[in-house]
């Protein structure tokens, strides 16, 4: 089934998610913007964190999560073991949603317009394993450039 599919991919990034935090020197580094890189590890760390508690936890889990999508972006230097523990909750609210999510809730229209049109669970989930896969090489390059 596709959900089980989905959960070994969250899980395997992350958890990859959690290695690549792990390795950065200092808390500071994980901060670091420099030239044209814009965006810090801790920022995309704290984006991913913010999107998959919303749209899987909230959305579809009924967690009761409230996404603050601007503090994604403008909180600084939250520890390194705060990031740490914040994607393990994550994964721990991907895991019991996904656990829930029957063959048929996947070919229902997601229950938020994200996009332009509307969009089956199962499409939108896919997205979602993309777009930390996506971002997850950006915190991975930005590590090796700036660290």
């Amino acid at each position: 089934m596709l959900t089980d599919t989905l959960l070994k991919l969250f899980k395997r990034d992350l958890n990859k998610l959690i290695e690549e935090i792990e390795l950065y020197k200092t808390d500071s580094h994980i901060w670091k913007i420099e030239g044209s890189v814009t965006n810090s590890a801790g920022s995309l760390c704290l984006h991913l964190i913010g999107n998959i508690n919303h749209f899987i936890g909230s959305v579809l889990g009924n967690t009761g999560y409230v996404r603050q999508r601007d503090l994604e972006f403008s909180l600084k230097d939250v520890p390194k073991s705060e990031l740490i523990k914040q994607i393990e909750d994550t994964l721990l609210a991907v895991e019991r949603t996904l656990k829930i999510v029957t063959p048929e809730d996947l070919q229902k229209e997601y229950q938020l317009q994200v996009f332009k049109e509307p969009m089956t669970t199962e499409y939108f989930l896919v997205h979602l394993s993309t777009h930390l896969a996506y971002h997850l090489g950006q915190i991975n390059f930005h590590r090796r450039l700036l660290d």
